[in-house]
């Protein structure tokens, strides 16, 4: 075995052009499906600490009856509001740990010569327990009727250092929609969810944002359940309780974060086949072109193979060298298309850290295995010709 293989060696160093050109088919094949991949795979990853970061037991009440998440509340309303008072009666189910009413909204936040357009998030004092959210210096918003209007304001970091730079925003007065706040703190530094910089955000009590943004209801209600195993009675004890609520009528959807994971899974797992079957089409490729050098190289040298042929060497045993270097050639492309599939992935994430790329370690191994397949689909061919050659006739070819 070791003589086949130093024969194969040989004969790919003294073809080293065609090698190359072989072996580069498949490495841009393999780095087409590895990128890909990557692709998919980080973007999941990073959906999923996106809504992880908040909790993993959080139930999402929001407006219309609808499949999927959205915030339909600022475009239109339902036929019963989702009201301040529902998020409070969901608050009183024994289930429920926390909730929070979501108002949300844009708007200019001041302070004397500077300002921010930014999200302004109606919510009420068990925020921050509910999201997981902490205060980095100051306070949250007081403990007080859900029903209240108060004229007080957290800050997001990222608000702050804005309008604020190095000056102490505590008990400063900012103007929101025109209307003056009180500033009570600064909130620590959390990521951006789904696009939305909750950094550069503000946060006042849910009534006052009703207020501001002339709105009816509430964009949605989040609610905390006491354990991840209590999420699904929650979740039918809030539909009970909303359906008496609202005359007996299912104008609202519960979803919990499960759900929305589950969904997302499925979709990312769809768009991840269907560009890796169209990154294959450069596998594809380049197994097209083992298959046409192999059966050239078989044309090429004939009369060594019956010279092969004469020296006692059986048939099976001429077309396993075939074969043989038709695999050597995919490992070699497959093995330098994963190296530089991840330096290509290392170097993006160098220059655009926020860029979500992942090589999974099951697609490296997938990688090799396809290689060693490619090899051997494109070489039986040529290696089941070069086999069957006579071996008289091809000693007399020049």
């Amino acid at each position: 075995m070791i003589n086949l293989l130093i024969f194969v060696i040989g004969s790919l160093k003294g073809h080293k052009l065609r090698a190359i050109i072989s072996a580069l088919g498949i490495a841009i094949g393999i780095i087409s499906v590895l990128s890909l991949t990557s692709l998919g795979e980080g973007t999941k990853i990073y959906i999923v600490s996106q809504f992880t970061q908040f909790g993993t037991n959080i139930v999402a009440v929001i407006p219309g009856n609808v499949k999927t998440i959205g915030i339909p509340g600022v475009f239109g309303g339902t036929t019963n509001p989702l009201t301040l008072e529902d998020a409070e009666e969901i608050g009183k189910i024994p289930l429920a740990k926390s909730f929070t009413p979501i108002v949300m909204g844009q708007a200019r936040v001041e302070y004397k010569q500077r300002g921010r357009s930014v999200y302004i998030f109606g919510v009420n004092h068990k925020a921050t327990e509910t999201w997981k959210f902490k205060v980095d210096y100051g306070k949250f918003l007081p403990v007080e009727d859900i029903k209240k209007e108060s004229s007080y304001v957290v800050l997001g970091p990222k608000l702050s250092k804005e309008i604020f730079g190095t000056e102490n925003p505590l008990g400063k007065k900012v103007k929101i929609g025109g209307r003056p706040f009180k500033v009570l703190g600064v909130m620590e530094k959390k990521g951006i969810f789904l696009g939305f910089d909750i950094n550069d955000a503000a946060y006042i009590p849910s009534s006052t944002a009703l207020k501001i943004f002339n709105l009816r209801e509430c964009n949605e209600i989040d609610v905390l359940a006491v354990s991840s195993e209590a999420i699904d009675k929650l979740v039918v004890d809030i539909k009970n309780l909303l359906k008496k609520r609202h005359r007996g009528e299912e104008d609202f959807t519960v979803q919990t974060q499960k759900d929305m994971l589950e969904t997302f899974n499925k979709i990312m797992n769809i768009i991840t086949i269907a560009v890796t079957a169209i990154a294959g089409i450069s596998l594809f490729v380049g197994a097209i072109g083992i298959l046409t050098i192999m059966w050239v190289s078989v044309n090429e040298r004939t009369s060594e193979i019956g010279l092969l042929r004469a020296l006692g060497c059986t048939d099976k045993k001429v077309g396993f060298l075939f074969l043989l270097e038709a695999q050597i050639l995919s490992l070699i492309g497959g093995f330098f298309g994963i190296i530089f599939s991840l330096i290509l992935v290392g170097v993006l994430k160098y220059f655009i850290p926020d860029l979500p790329l992942k090589i999974p370690n099951y697609s490296i191994i997938l990688s090799l295995i396809i290689s060693f397949l490619v090899g051997l689909l494109s070489g039986w061919l040529p290696a089941r010709r070069a086999s069957r050659l006579d071996p008289i006739e091809a000693l007399r070819e020049e």
